[in-house]
Formats: structure tokens, sequence, C-alpha cells
């Protein structure tokens, strides 16, 4: 007992010793910016009894809600966030019309599962039912995209799924501060009816109804929309795009427009890159002597899709294969880099900051398989008040940034060029994915899904739904998918890529 009261009261005195690192930024008045490791704010974290650095997303989030007049509608992947759900029950019980859309992967409650199902869930699936259980009735009182619009004229946009994990930190690990993720709390009517017109184009006349929802490559196109906000102004674009709309007017398009317009510096700190016409446009850019920066999440970073080798000046095979119009750059560059993250801790923002100026971010991951395939959103933000809040976030990262190609990878290289050299070719050429026609798993529509072997309607759709939550890099992660087999894998293996 002697040391256990010991040792809360050391806690006690690190907790008054703890005071944030920075200096608050200035907020613009319409639209404010939050991070959930910001070094200019404290919040105590209710689940592991620990007061933290970071701007607290789950009360920010609970709290527009509480706020509600007349409606709350909430677009995201997941909803694991109890004060987030007992927002919407003691709205939607004060008569607040509450909606609320979750992909369908993550639509069934924890609550509803049986002991037996629990058993069979995979080892980080009963990882994240067992966190639920202790977070979701802590209190003992039985009560167990990614925007939020309230009342047709406030709007919260984030990188960051609604989960523990995401925004607080892994549950199991003392130092996990969470995902890195930002938030977005904007006031504008203007705005705000843009997200509601989207989310009433996927909600239909709701569940029970007509089967009218629509989503994905259903939705018409939405070009994009400027909208001036005091002195912000903002473009936004919805995903996805149909592949038979022009590239130029797809988010990614929208993305490359902002990258070419840049005069001076382009700082990014990407979740996953994977968009090869982007990092051609940084490229020309580099080239006529912008100052280019990049994270991308050490994940991520080294697979052979990964537009970060191409910065870097490599190129990973795979299966002998070199990913399909892939171009190292000619001149590579030494600023790009992993950041040091704690363990369990991810780089999940998506955002680019252009000449100190102009923001791009949103929760629309900078891949093809987010422009064709997800549902997502994507601002364009001009602002240097708001683009100095994500510089300093930039610049934080990067003060423990780990740059250029670890030697692992860089042995990997070669040892892949002494392998597939050693292998016949039947025009002396390394085989190129294109010409095989392959079916890309991570960008293929559900007809081209349908071609391989054993895959139906309900087995595409599968498949799809599994790389939103996370891009396929190999066969093997195709284990994620249910009703995908070892023998149905060999079929495969010399017809998808990624």
């Amino acid at each position: 007992m002697a040391i256990s009261l010991a040792a809360c009261h050391q806690r006690g005195k690190q907790i008054q010793l703890l005071t944030p690192r920075l200096a608050p930024l200035p907020q613009d008045p319409l639209l404010q910016v939050y991070f959930n490791q910001s070094e200019s704010s404290l919040y105590k974290e209710f689940y592991r009894e620990q007061t933290r650095y970071g701007d607290d997303f789950e009360k920010l989030i609970a709290d527009a809600i509480a706020g509600a007049q007349l409606t709350v509608d909430v677009a995201v992947q997941e909803l694991r966030l109890p004060a987030i759900a007992r927002a919407m029950a003691q709205q939607q019980a004060a008569g607040v019309r509450v909606r609320a859309i979750v992909e369908n992967t993550y639509s069934r409650p924890w609550s509803g599962l049986t002991k037996d199902e629990v058993r069979q869930l995979p080892q980080r699936e009963r990882d994240r039912y067992s966190e639920f259980i202790q977070l979701a009735d802590a209190d003992k009182d039985g009560n167990l995209n990614q925007a939020e619009v309230v009342d047709g004229k406030s709007l919260i946009v984030t990188s960051a799924n609604f989960t523990p994990s995401d925004i607080h930190g892994d549950f199991g690990v003392a130092t996990s501060r969470g995902n890195l993720n930002n938030l977005l709390k904007i006031e504008s009517g203007e705005l705000a009816q843009l997200f509601t017109q989207e989310f009433n184009m996927m909600w239909g006349d709701g569940p029970g109804g007509k089967p009218d929802s629509k989503f994905g490559i259903k939705k018409p196109l939405r070009s994009v929309q400027q909208i001036n906000l005091g002195n912000v102004t903002v473009a936004v674009q919805f995903s996805p795009t149909a592949k038979t709309v022009p590239w130029e007017k797809s988010s990614n398009g929208l993305i490359d427009r902002t990258l070419a317009n840049a005069r001076k510096s382009v700082n990014l700190a990407l979740f996953v890159f994977s968009a090869q016409r982007l990092v051609n446009t940084l490229e020309y850019k580099s080239q006529a002597g912008v100052a280019i920066r990049g994270l991308i999440d050490p994940s991520f970073a080294y697979r052979s899709y990964s537009e970060g080798l191409d910065m870097m000046g490599v190129a990973l095979l795979d299966n002998c294969q070199f990913e399909a119009e892939n171009r190292p750059w000619q001149k590579p560059i030494a600023t790009m880099g992993v950041p040091q993250l704690q363990e369990g801790d991810r780089l999940h923002h998506k955002f680019g900051v252009v000449d100190g100026k102009i923001v791009i971010t949103g929760s629309h991951n900078w891949t093809e398989a987010a422009n064709y395939g997800n549902d997502e959103a994507l601002l364009v933000i001009e602002s240097e008040t708001v683009a100095a809040h994500f510089e300093r976030e930039f610049e934080r990262l990067y003060q423990n940034v780990v740059l250029g190609l670890p030697r692992a990878i860089a042995q990997k290289i070669e040892a892949q060029k002494q392998l597939c050299a050693a292998l016949p070719k039947s025009d002396g050429k390394m085989v190129n994915a294109a010409e095989k026609k392959l079916v890309n798993l991570n960008v293929a529509n559900q007809a081209e899904l349908e071609t391989l072997p054993g895959v139906g309607p309900k087995l595409a759709q599968k498949i799809i739904a599994a790389r939103k939550q996370q891009p396929f890099s190999s066969l093997e992660d195709l284990d994620r998918v249910p009703g995908v087999g070892k023998k149905m894998l060999e079929r495969w293996r010399d017809r998808v890529t990624w």
C-alpha cells in the first residue's frame, strides 16, 4: 500500500508540473484548427486517467453535438467513443434529429456479439472488443468522410476515426498518444450545406426505407466548390470520382493543381502516398527550385507503391515487377523520411502545406484507391492563420524525423535486382504490371474484381470494404478479407497487383 500511495503521489507531482510547451497560435474565428498531439494544450484523458499534451477531440465533437438545437448528421468510418455516442443518444431523446452513417464493416455493435463470436475474432479485433467493454460502461450506468454537421450551420471535419486508439491512444500502451490527426471546427452555413447534400445522397430515405442511398461512384460528379469565410477561402471536393470522368476533375486533380501552384515550399505529412501523377508534379516543382519536405507513416513509406521511394530516387520490385508507370526522381531529395512515433501510434494526417499559406487536408488519402473508391472529403484552405497551425505540426514532427532510405531497404533493393536478373525473361526486360493487365486490388471496381477466379458480387464488395480500411500491399494482406482462402490466393498470384 505504501508503494502504491507513493506512486500515486509521484504521478500527482508529474501532472502538476506538466505545462504547455508552446504558446497557442491565433485562431481564425470561423475556422479553428486542432491537433490531438498539440504541445500548446493539455487535457485530462478519461480512459487512462492521465493528463497529456493535445486537444481533446472527443470532447470537441461531443460538445458540438450537445449544443445542437435542431439536427446532427455524422458520417464516420467507426464510432467507438462513448462520450460522442452518449451525446448523440441524449440529443435524440431531447427531440433533435440525429442521423449517423457508419462504414458497414463497423455497423454491428460490439455489445451484440456472443462469447463464441468474440472468441472467433482475430486477435486485433478481440483487443478492440475488450477495450470497448472496459470503456463503454466506465461509469456503470449501462450506456454504451469523418465529418459532423450541426444545425446546418457548423461542422467538424477531421482525419481521425472516432475510436479511442485513433484519438487518445492504445489502451494497453501507457506511452501511446493516439494516431496523429487534425480536426477543423468550421462555422459556415454554406459549407455545412454542401456536406449535408453529400450526407443526404448517402442517407437516402434512411434505414428501412427504399434502397436509394448512393455511395461511391454511384453518386454524381460533385465539382469543386469554393467558399469565402471572412479572411479564409475554402475549396471543397468530395470523393470518389468515376474513372470515366477526367482525372483533372477528381480530388487528386484538385491536389495536383494546388501543388502545381507552389512557388517556394511544399511540406507533406501523409498516412500513405501512392498517387503517381501527384509525385510527378512534385518532381517538376523540385526541379524548379521549390523546397519539398515529406513525412509518410513508417508502415507505408517503404512499400513498393510508395511515392516516397520515387522522391528518394529508388524503386522496389514486387514479384520482379515495377509498379505501373513508376518513375523514381532523377534528382532525389534528402528531405523525405518518417517520423519517430510512440509504440502503436501512426501518422494518420493527410495534409500538405504550400508556400506557408495554403493547406490541403481532410479525410482523403493521397492514393488512387481513395480517389476512385472512397467516400471522402478534401479541403483546400487559403489562409496564413490556418496554415501556421499545420506548419507548426509539421515542424514538430520533422524535428524527430528519420530521413532517407534505411539500410535494410537499400539492401533489399540490391537483393531484388540480383534475384530478378537471374530469372529468364522473354524480352530482356522486367515485366510491367500494366502490360500483363493485372487487376489492381486497390483501385479495381467491382466488375474488375469479379473477373478474378472465385469472386462474385459479395466477395468483391468485401474486398472493397477491406481496402478502404487499409490498402493492400501483398497477397498476405488479403487474409483479412472474409471468404478469401489460401487456395484462392494461389489462383490469384499471377493475376493481381496492388
